[in-house]
């Protein structure tokens, strides 16, 4: 039997959907036929044109709720919700003010919090339910130097995702992805130049960098029906992680 992933007639929203990483999730989708819905606080200009873009700050849990319910009330339902909306600047961890501490944590774990409590209010009431994905990191299970804030709340968001997929089984299905090292238009950031970037990759089993399109895979299948039996599942997508410190020590 042949298989395959067809998201035709689902309506999938990505947040963060319009660049980095939840561009290339919400193209994945795309790819696989779904109405793609993407949300970021600002637009841009170059999304393709049948993709639908809403404006909102889901720090703020009143608009993520009313962005949730404007997708619905626009394609009459929401099948997937991937919550991507994320990320930190490299910060000292002593020296943070503690408003940037609040924001961090504010995008990167209750931002999803809130979009997924309202996308599962409006899944429980489908025939076929839906799937929400959260987008998780490799910071969220091993220090975080420099974005312990960051890292602290990608912890909160992997249990948040296990505990939501107990409470919202079996209509709702709820699964995490612990990314690694991804290469986006930021990774310079973090990486360096070209020389940087690829040094860094020699130290993933893989021998590189993730590509966005590549969590965007693993996100059409959690969110398809070739994964009906996985919920409260995350899933490590890091090339085979890091190698011990003392294998590049030892001599």
């Amino acid at each position: 039997m042949a298989l395959t992933i067809d998201f035709a007639g689902k309506v999938v929203l990505v947040t963060g959907g319009t660049k980095g990483v939840g561009r290339g999730i919400a193209q994945r989708f795309d790819d696989a036929g779904a109405t793609v819905v993407v949300c970021a606080r600002t637009p841009v200009d170059d999304l393709p044109e049948h993709w639908q873009f809403f404006s909102a700050d889901l720090r703020d849990g009143q608009a993520a709720f009313e962005m949730i319910d404007a997708v619905v009330a626009s394609n009459g339902r929401l099948d997937v919700l991937v919550n991507n909306a994320g990320g930190s600047p490299p910060l000292d961890t002593s020296t943070v003010a503690p408003r940037i501490t609040d924001r961090i944590v504010q995008l990167n774990l209750l931002a999803s919090i809130y979009c997924a409590q309202q996308a599962n209010h409006h899944m429980q009431t489908q025939e076929s339910g839906g799937a929400i994905v959260n987008i998780s990191s490799v910071c969220g299970s091993r220090p975080s130097p420099t974005t312990a804030a960051y890292g602290a709340a990608k912890a909160g968001l992997n249990n948040y995702s296990a505990t939501a997929a107990l409470e919202w089984a079996p209509k709702v299905r709820v699964n995490a992805i612990t990314a690694g090292m991804i290469r986006t238009e930021q990774a310079h950031l973090f990486y360096g130049d070209e020389d940087g970037i690829a040094a860094v990759g020699m130290t993933i089993p893989i021998g590189r960098l993730a590509l966005p399109s590549e969590i965007g895979d693993v996100c059409v299948y959690l969110a398809s029906p070739m994964a009906s039996y996985v919920t409260g599942a995350n899933v490590a997508v890091h090339g085979g992680g890091e190698a011990p410190a003392f294998l590049g020590a030892a001599d």
